[in-house]
């Protein structure tokens, strides 16, 4: 397995920690309600603050290296759970969920996606124990996922509403059992005329559940191409995807504004793919080069930059237009 500056006690307080979190979210989504916009900045400032808190002990415990491994991690991972947001606004729209529960079913979405991703970070642990080849096939996978978002982007894919009764996961689950018509607060499964039924909740909660599939494979080889460290893979990750329930309430509006996202994280993943790659063959021959992690932080975040100020410009000259 690639090396880890974590001992087992340091992987244990952090699971641990990550759970207690987690508990803490179910708590206060036990009884449902709307999310104001104070509740939601309140929560979404804490969970900002807490990576990079644990950024600078990283610092402390362990030098810089990890340190920017970690936050540069970070900020690729919040970059593609962003992108998970819009998904997450889609199907919730498609299937008309009350405003009352969806920090429930956000936080669903977030503890599948981190369950997958934990599988996905032992893969590909394991995969790159096995040898450097494993560079290369998550390299491609990268670009793969570049090119493939790129194109829903230029085309408007990205942003089209897709017919949720088409996902195999949910036909699957609607042969399965009967589903209620109507929400029942945060219950999935009720009893009705005898029979058990599941609710429209849980069929959203399998849609989600869906999707995180599929970015858990291109989220884990992403951080991947920053640190080979599944402790720091795993803990980007988790402080990545923390924050999302209450970041959904906060850019619900600003997420329709950020037109150019896709395109840059597209860029992203390319780049990082390109970085994967020059790193498998550098393994080879020694006289090809390969790209530092402050300069993948310096373009991550440029990118970044960029895309939301093209966006917002892009924006304001659409709605001049209508006027």
């Amino acid at each position: 397995m690639p090396g880890s500056v974590a001992s087992p006690a340091l992987w244990f307080i952090s699971i641990a920690v990550l759970v207690a979190l987690l508990v803490v979210d179910f708590l206060v989504t036990r009884r449902p309600h709307e999310v104001s916009l104070r509740e939601a900045a309140g929560w979404s400032v804490f969970y900002l603050a807490l990576p990079f808190v644990f950024g600078l002990w990283l610092w402390w415990e362990f030098g810089g290296g990890q340190s920017i491994e970690f936050i540069t991690g970070f900020v690729v991972e919040k970059s593609l759970s962003v992108d998970n947001l819009f998904v997450f606004m889609l199907l919730l729209a498609a299937f008309s969920v009350p405003p009352a529960v969806q920090q429930r079913v956000l936080l669903y979405g977030i503890v599948g996606a981190l369950v997958l991703r934990g599988v996905f970070i032992a893969a590909g642990a394991a995969m790159l124990s096995a040898g450097t080849w494993a560079f290369l096939v998550f390299g491609l996978v990268l670009l793969a996922s570049a090119v493939k978002i790129l194109h829903s982007a230029m085309t408007g894919e990205a942003t089209a509403e897709k017919d949720v009764s088409t996902m195999r996961s949910v036909r699957f689950m609607r042969k399965l059992m009967p589903v209620t018509d109507d929400y029942r607060g945060t219950k999935m499964l009720v009893s009705e005329n005898g029979r058990r039924a599941l609710t429209p909740l849980a069929i959203v909660v399998v849609a989600i559940f869906a999707t995180d599939v599929v970015f858990a494979i291109d989220s884990v080889p992403a951080v991947y191409g920053i640190t080979e460290d599944p402790y720091l893979v795993f803990t980007t990750n988790a402080f990545a995807l923390l924050g999302l329930r209450a970041l959904y309430f906060v850019l619900h509006t600003a997420l329709a504004k950020l037109v150019h996202l896709n395109h840059g994280l597209s860029l992203i993943l390319a780049f990082i793919g390109v970085k994967l790659v020059l790193h498998w063959a550098h393994g080879i021959w020694p006289a090809v080069p390969e790209i530092p992690t402050p300069l993948s932080l310096a373009v991550i975040v440029v990118t970044l930059g960029v895309v939301t100020l093209t966006s917002l410009r892009a924006t304001r000259k659409a709605d001049v237009g209508t006027d």
